[in-house]
């Protein structure tokens, strides 16, 4: 069983406008692992006071950064917080029996640690791709990301909590209140209370990359891990932010996402539109493979010029074609772990580090036997991430950091691929009754 996102991706908009696709294996056929007795999807989210839309418009206006979230929540719910009387979520369970859990991080700009007082579970899947099963207490999930895991109730009977706790190993304002849910064990009529031991602590780096190390694929007879053995397009993206003009915002400047220094605009006629009747004008194909400047991009940056290039820049992919993408931090303004998303493709996670990426040396390092298939990858603060992925499905489609706020100031990028031979390799036509916008 896999399991996915759906979001809304217009504005904010998703901060409610959310939630799972679930998907059945075929009928027949077997779980890759132990069948669980029953499955339960918990949704993990953020929460503000204040209308999403205004807070995006108001830090639109004022080219500053947006005002967090006021809350983090579980299936809705904060648990007791300050300000809000929610009587959280709870997981009841019975003891002896085994749990699906179908986590989902929908949260607008936290990456987050999920755990449970006292129990072990027990990873199967990511992004809708089995994994090699492995025992965590904690799992660190970001934005638009999915993780099944195994909960078998084998504990004393009681009340555990549930905590959801955000990450931020860097000097960005994030949300730093803690959601509580419970997982409540059905026996008893009046039971003790046990308090979750610890969370982690807001800058435990060694937990996620722990985590992330663990993430293997399956790579089984019947669910095989197809890295792309050869690479038609290396390439290369620096991620970060920096600072634009702005002649209507507070400072006369507001602040601007950027891969290899390009700030992506949004353009007003549909890029798959344009793509699909060749209309001129819309986008061009010349963004850039590499950075257009070298320079130390984990090192100490406060000298650079933070002016990006504005522009609605494509790369162009062959159909069927491979791609090796090494995504790079950097430490312009700040240094950020930034979850990466790519529309239309699993990719293959065959590298990760901290500093700059070593173009000759850590490619020997790369996973090319099991790494971990998925379709959203946390590259880690002043890190990098390399991934592979075949271009086989033809069409117009983003990459981008999922942090909302990132997204908004034009951190993302498009590839184009072209048609291959033949109906099956080719985009099909818009139908007959699409609306107009």
């Amino acid at each position: 069983i896999v399991r996915l996102l759906w979001h809304a991706h217009i504005s904010w908009l998703r901060a409610t406008i959310h939630g799972a696709i679930v998907i059945l294996p075929q009928k027949g056929v077997p779980y890759p692992f132990p069948k669980p007795d029953k499955e339960k999807i918990i949704i993990l989210g953020e929460w503000w006071k204040a209308d999403v839309e205004a807070v995006v418009n108001q830090a639109t206006q004022t080219g500053l950064p947006p005002n967090i979230s006021d809350a983090h929540i579980v299936n809705g719910q904060t648990g007791a917080v300050p300000g809000c009387p929610s009587p959280g979520f709870t997981l009841h369970v019975e003891s002896g029996k085994t749990y699906l859990l179908r986590i989902i991080n929908a949260a607008l700009n936290d990456e987050l640690f999920f755990k449970i007082a006292g129990h072990n579970i027990t990873v199967v899947e990511v992004d809708a791709a089995y994994t090699k099963p492995f025992s965590t207490d904690t799992i660190f999930i970001g934005p638009g990301q999915t993780t099944n895991a195994l909960l078998t109730a084998d504990k004393s009977v009681g009340k555990y909590l549930m905590a959801v706790s955000p990450f931020m190993d860097t000097v960005v304002a994030v949300d730093n209140v803690t959601a509580i849910a419970f997982l409540r064990y059905r026996e008893p009529l009046h039971f003790p209370h046990q308090s979750l031991n610890t969370t982690p602590a807001i800058n435990a780096t060694p937990v996620t990359s722990t985590f992330m190390d663990n993430l293997r694929s399956l790579n089984s007879k019947k669910f095989p891990a197809n890295v792309p053995l050869t690479v038609d397009h290396s390439l290369y993206f620096t991620i970060g932010v920096g600072i634009d003009p702005c002649a209507t915002c507070v400072n006369g400047s507001k602040a601007v996402g950027a891969i290899n220094n390009i700030s992506f605009i949004m353009p007003t006629t549909a890029l798959l539109q344009a793509h699909y009747y060749s209309i001129s004008g819309v986008f061009t194909d010349d963004f850039p493979a590499m950075p257009p400047n070298s320079f130390n991009y984990t090192g100490n940056n406060t000298a650079l010029n933070l002016q990006t290039i504005n522009g609605t820049r494509t790369y162009r992919l062959a159909f069927n074609s491979t791609v090796q993408l090494v995504l790079q931090g950097t430490t312009i303004i700040a240094p950020e772990s930034h979850p990466f998303h790519l529309h239309g493709f699993n990719f293959f996670v065959v590298g990760k580090g901290f500093g700059n990426f070593d173009a000759d040396n850590d490619p020997k390092k790369f996973n090319l036997a099991d790494p971990v298939e998925r379709n959203t990858i946390s590259v880690p603060t002043a890190g990098w991430a390399a991934i592979r992925f075949r271009a086989d499905n033809p069409g117009v489609w983003f990459l981008h950091c999922h942090l909302e706020v990132h997204t908004t100031w034009g951190l993302k990028m498009v590839f184009v691929v072209d048609n291959g031979e033949g109906p099956d390799e080719s985009l099909l036509p818009p139908p007959s009754d699409l609306p107009n916008c």
